[in-house]
């Protein structure tokens, strides 16, 4: 069974950038699981004193995904040794066969950080930690985080989600609608979706998709994802 892994900075971040990849693996039997290196809230307000490492586990969960969290806090973290080892030591225990990670070019200070991160721990952890058995992911694919975030990013392998488009969307909403305190129900459409549908529906436009999910992959190849 092959291990898909998705890394983002904050708890939302793969769940808005690859949520349609993430439910096709899960229908294809992967062992699915996220990443998150932010899992200390204490310095953002609106999720100050909330469960938002829970509501994220357990809404992945119903999904049939695994979410992971560190410890790291908002602007309090960099890509120093120390935070290498942190981040290694955790993907070397996930042993992803697949992984996507953030682009390295973006406005959040958060997101550059934990690509960086990303970068190194999924393709050097086993120099990070003196660990011989360890083995990179066959593929390392980057994504972006949407208007205002992501900087530069011009990909080169596309996914049609299509299939997946209702659950994904469900997914990213209720999360997102019950950090800021709000009832949501299907048909609710809130900001986070509504940036998610437009930025898929032009990736969908550019591959010939309704909907499609884009990545950069430093191999310029025709692939199968998954």
């Amino acid at each position: 069974m092959k291990t898909i892994l998705a890394i983002g900075a904050h708890y939302d971040d793969c769940i808005f950038g690859v949520p349609g990849v993430l439910l096709q693996a899960v229908r294809k039997n992967y062992r699915v699981v996220t990443l998150h290196m932010i899992g200390d809230y204490t310095n953002w307000p609106p999720a100050d004193g909330r469960a938002v490492a829970k509501m994220t586990t357990e809404l992945s969960a119903d999904r049939g995904v695994e979410a992971k969290f560190l410890d790291f806090a908002s602007h309090r973290f960099d890509a120093r040794l120390e935070n290498q080892i942190v981040v290694a030591k955790a993907i070397a225990e996930i042993k992803p066969d697949i992984a996507f990670a953030l682009w390295k070019e973006d406005n959040h200070n958060d997101h550059m950080v934990a690509s960086e991160l990303s970068r190194i721990a999924l393709r050097h952890a086993g120099r990070i930690l003196g660990d011989e058995s360890y083995r990179p992911p066959k593929d390392i694919y980057f994504y972006d985080n949407g208007p205002r975030h992501t900087v530069g990013f011009e990909p080169n392998t596309f996914v049609d989600v299509t299939d997946e488009w209702d659950e994904a969307m469900e997914w990213l909403g209720k999360l997102n609608s019950w950090v800021r305190q709000e009832a949501f129900e299907k048909g609710t459409t809130i900001g986070s979706m509504t940036t998610k549908e437009s930025l898929a529906r032009y990736r969908g436009a550019t591959c010939g998709a309704r909907y499609a999910e884009a990545f950069w992959n430093p191999v310029h190849r025709k692939v199968d994802i998954l």
